[in-house]
């Protein structure tokens, strides 16, 4: 056992608590979602229908890798925090300066991404096919990706607010405020 902190020295799969292994597994929805389409047309017109089908896959069914900057940006940041909160959530030093705390911001930073990427949708296609596909009366649409890319952003935000409250509330100066 360490003295410092009373705890064993190393890495444990069983010491990791129920709110990292959530960030882990929103992490990989994030990467699973980053292999899905995130972007879609459509059109109600049979006509318009039928010559979307004609094009290839990948200009009908966009990928996240071809959206903008904020479309990539959130699940890669909910990777990344899934699993360095797994990886270096058992270090109390780490914990103790601000591990949790960085999760809810990176958290936060995706959050805002995912909603801007939402916002500006058909970013990824440049003025004069946003206005082409819009007279066309094709439809830019989210696609699966994109909603459980949100998802993941989502159980994210509320497994490191969860986390931050957990150590707030266990942290060295809970004690000294209840002796005020």
């Amino acid at each position: 056992m360490s003295s410092r902190d009373g705890r064993e020295p190393g890495w444990s799969l069983s010491r990791v608590s129920w709110r990292e292994w959530l960030g882990l597994a929103a992490g990989l929805l994030a990467v699973v979602a980053l292999a899905l389409p995130w972007t879609r047309l459509s059109a109600s017109d049979p006509e318009v229908s039928a010559a979307l089908a004609e094009l290839p896959r990948s200009d009908v069914h966009r990928s996240v890798w071809r959206a903008t900057f904020l479309g990539w940006l959130a699940p890669l940041l909910v990777a990344v925090a899934g699993v360095s909160v797994v990886l270096f959530g058992q270090r109390p030093a780490l914990r103790r300066d601000g591990l949790p705390h960085l999760w809810l911001v990176a958290a936060g930073v995706a959050a805002c991404a995912t909603a801007l990427a939402w916002v500006f949708l058909d970013w990824q296609f440049g003025e004069e096919q946003r206005t082409f596909l819009t007279e066309s009366g094709v439809a830019i649409e989210a696609a699966l990706g994109r909603y459980l890319g949100a998802a993941a952003v989502l159980v994210s935000l509320v497994a490191a607010t969860l986390d931050v409250r957990a150590a707030v509330s266990r942290g060295p100066n809970r004690r000294r405020a209840g002796a005020r």
